[in-house]
């Protein structure tokens, strides 16, 4: 027998009946292997309870109860009325302090993180052409958070200009009269901004890192050896492998959803089939990437490594799931566009917030399905009956 034969696997010779019950078959093996394996189940369950559950009670972009010293030099029935104004204020827990060293101390330490200061003579300055000015100190280490004090004691400053003029009977005289309407999320709840996002988080976790892990493992025991020298082909090997691991990834999915409207409280304004038919593109391009991870590497500690590097971390930053894609600099918004997750971060947001955008929702799902097609094809491609 000559070398190069020597080198070839037994390969029967596919047959042409019994397609059907070869890939029913496959199907009823990855399903068993689900069973039998707790960490498949523990991705697609346990973790988007875990994630949700840290993202939407332990991470906010708002500022609430911020801790704010007033310092108030000589206190006043025009003082009291002002900083009253404080206390009404969800955003606030004021502290009063003497003096503004003693506030300057408190903001070095930690302890407040910003200093609302009235001077001695604020009532008398008050009734001046000039007005009193108000000083405002606020700790700009985290620039979001800083901005955010100073609009809310902008805020408080304006309700309070307000209630002076309709006491006087007078109407306040601005050159500029601000009327603010918010769209799609009247409450301006982070929440209902992070935990639509935090859903495609998910969804790529649960299909790229469970699909590189169970065909890495396959190859490691050498069960897909032995499957090689079965009559059954590889495009029935890659359909056996992705009809279970689609429905896992289609019942995270239902579970996120029900965990973001039913205990967040997020809208759910669109229509549900539009959302499961988009994260049914998105699953399939996220299982194509799993696939394509696993074949080349083989391994289940580096196929882990590469679909987290490679998949999570990318959704993580790019997907405009925190960080707004349009304050990226214009090369890394161009890489943002070969990332399946950022894509379907739009439609969550948008069927969430705002509803059935169409103008948002297609061009997105679009690009869905050629990234599954892309990656499913490519798969595909790497998957071969051989052994080497």
């Amino acid at each position: 027998m000559s070398p190069a034969r020597d080198q070839q696997s037994p390969v029967a010779p596919p047959s042409r009946g019994g397609g059907g019950m070869r890939l029913r078959g496959l199907i009823r093996k990855e399903f068993y292997q689900i069973l039998r394996d707790p960490s498949s189940i523990a991705i697609a369950f346990l973790l988007p309870i875990v994630l949700l559950l840290i993202f939407g009670y332990g991470v906010s972009l708002d500022a609430e109860h911020v801790p704010i010293a007033l310092v108030v030099e000589q206190p006043s029935a025009d003082t009291a009325s002002f900083t009253s104004g404080f206390h009404r204020s969800r955003y606030f827990e004021p502290v009063y302090l003497r003096d503004l060293r003693e506030a300057e101390a408190a903001l070095l330490d930690r302890r407040v993180s910003a200093i609302v200061h009235l001077r001695a003579d604020f009532a008398r300055r008050l009734r001046q052409t000039g007005g009193a000015p108000v000083q405002v100190i606020v700790n700009g280490v985290d620039a979001n958070t800083g901005q955010l004090i100073l609009g809310y004691v902008q805020g408080v400053w304006q309700k309070w200009l307000q209630r002076q003029a309709l006491d006087r009977g007078d109407a306040l005289a601005l050159p500029v009269r601000l009327e603010a309407r918010v769209w799609f999320n009247s409450e301006l709840r982070s929440r209902n901004f992070l935990v639509p996002g935090l859903i495609a988080i998910i969804m790529t976790l649960i299909g790229a890192l469970l699909t590189a892990l169970v065909m890495a493992r396959e190859w490691e025991r050498g069960t897909m050896e032995a499957l090689l020298v079965t009559p059954v082909t590889m495009r029935e090997v890659l359909v056996g492998k992705l009809v279970p691991y689609f429905l896992l990834g289609t019942g995270g999915m239902a579970l996120s959803v029900a965990m973001g409207t039913w205990l967040f409280g997020v809208p759910l304004r669109g229509s549900l089939w539009v959302l499961f038919a988009a994260a049914s593109l998105f699953l399939l391009a996220a299982l194509g990437m799993g696939l394509l991870i696993s074949t080349v590497t083989k391994n289940q500690f580096v196929a882990g490594q590469v679909a987290i590097l490679a998949t999570f971390l990318p959704a993580f930053i790019l997907s405009g799931f925190i960080f707004d894609i349009g304050s990226m600099p214009a090369v890394v918004q161009g890489i943002t566009h070969v990332l399946a997750a950022r894509y379907f971060v739009a439609i969550l947001q948008t069927v969430f917030l705002a509803g059935n955008v169409w103008s948002v929702v297609l061009p997105n799902a679009l690009a869905l399905a050629g990234m599954a097609a892309f990656f499913l094809g490519v798969s595909r491609r790497k998957l071969r009956k051989r052994l080497e």
